[in-house]
Parts: C-alpha cells; sequence; structure tokens
C-alpha cells in the first residue's frame, strides 16, 4: 500500500492511494483521495476490505500515516486490531516497494500523463476503468502473460463491523499502555509508542535470560531487555 505522488485538478488536489496484491498484482484499490490522513485511509480501506476480504498481511513504507519500523501509528493499531500483520520496508530501500512503484509509474504512463480532471469524481471514474482494464484484461510478464484476476482470490476473512476483542494467553503478563506511551514492567518504564496509550499489551518472555517481548493482540511491537548495561573498562 502507498500513495502515489499528489497532482492537482482544477478543484484542489488528488492523491493517489493504491492496494496490491503481492501474488498476483491485482489491484484491489485504486482512490482518489484529497489527503493523506489516517482516517482518509482508513475509510478507504474499510470499502475495500468489505468487497475482498482480510489480508494476512500488509506492507507499506515509513512516511506518514503508516507509521514506521520504530513507531506505530494510530492506522498500524487498528490494523492489528483486524488481525492484520503490518511490516514496513526498510528506510531509503523504496525497491522493497517495487510492484507498488512499477504499478505507480504504469498508471502514471497511461492516465495521469494523457488526461486532466476537474474534480476527485472525475478522476475516480477514470481510475475505475482503468484498473478494471488493468486486473480484467491486461496479460502481465511477471505472471507468464496471465491477467491479475487469472491469479488473484479474494481472502476467507470477512471484514468485521466493529473491532474484535484482544485475547491474550493466561500465561501472559498483561499491561496496560499509560500516558506517553510507556508501560511499567518491574518498577521501570519502557516506551512502546503512544498511538498504543489506553490499550492491553502482553509481556512474554524471550529466548534470552532477562529479556521479554511486548505483543499487541497477534503482533510484536517492541522488546525488553532487563539486563544492565555493560560497565566501561577503567582507562590504564
Amino acid at each position: 500500500m502507498d500513495f502515489k505522488g499528489h497532482f492537482a485538478v482544477e478543484k484542489g488536489r488528488c492523491h493517489p492511494l493504491t492496494v496490491l496484491d503481492d501474488h498476483s498484482r491485482f489491484a484491489v484499490g485504486l482512490q482518489a483521495c484529497a489527503d493523506e490522513t489516517g482516517k482518509t485511509v482508513q475509510d478507504r480501506l474499510s470499502t475495500i476490505f468489505r468487497r475482498y476480504g482480510l489480508p494476512d498481511r500488509m506492507s507499506m513504507d515509513n512516511g506518514a500515516p503508516w507509521g514506521g519500523r520504530s513507531e506505530f501509528s494510530a492506522l498500524s493499531v487498528w490494523l492489528i486490531r483486524l488481525g492484520v500483520t503490518v511490516s514496513h520496508s526498510r528506510p531509503y530501500h523504496p525497491q522493497t516497494q517495487g510492484k507498488d512503484e512499477r504499478f505507480h509509474r504504469t498508471l502514471q504512463r497511461e492516465v495521469l500523463s494523457r488526461y486532466s480532471f476537474h474534480d476527485l469524481t472525475q478522476v475516480q471514474q477514470r481510475f475505475d476503468r482503468w484498473r478494471d482494464i488493468y486486473n480484467l484484461e491486461r496479460p502481465h510478464e511477471s505472471l507468464g502473460m496471465k491477467t491479475p484476476v487469472s491469479r488473484y482470490r479474494p481472502s476467507p476473512r470477512s471484514f468485521p463491523e466493529s473491532l474484535p476483542q484482544i485475547e491474550y494467553d493466561s500465561g501472559d503478563l498483561v499491561r496496560k499502555v499509560q500516558n506517553g506511551g510507556e508501560l511499567w514492567f518491574r518498577g521501570k518504564p519502557f516506551k512502546v509508542g503512544c498511538s498504543f496509550v489506553g490499550q492491553q499489551v502482553a509481556v512474554r518472555p524471550s529466548v534470552e535470560d532477562g529479556h521479554f517481548d511486548i505483543f499487541f493482540a497477534h503482533q510484536k511491537i517492541a522488546h525488553i531487555n532487563l539486563n544492565p548495561l555493560p560497565q566501561p573498562l577503567p582507562q590504564p
């Protein structure tokens, strides 16, 4: 998932949101958005999920509103609550999102460089027509000259209209994330992220002695090391 670079229309600007299935190249979403806020993305993803079901994982870069490798956004928290694993590309490595970048170049060449638009409604109409051609008619060399729709299968996991309750194992140490995005464990504060304030997380022992992993629902979000840092050797 990513935003294609925004462009001007007669009434404002358009921020194209693109959501691509990694296996089949099927474009499950091509949305003409007025901004790049988390709320806008969540609204558009809700529509996509109702139609195609929930994915197991979503990959995105480290910009807004996705969050990053060390900080989860409110949008990421929502996705994790839905049972979707969130992953991010390596910083400054756009090739990790290479399939979506290739999709953006094709969209630019075949749509955005050929047409001008009055408003977002007109953009969305053009996007919908082009997406049908891309998904249903055009053969892809990477798919053995098959069309994306021939390889795509909707997810059997339906989109819930209300977020499911989080259940942790009986052996988990459950803590509530406090203001400032911290939790207290064994008398010490540890940072997990402001987007988790008010949420319950689970602390689980890691394989190393004195190390613990922090999980929100199914996803690991942080790590705790209770071992003291080694002291520097005295100078001779």
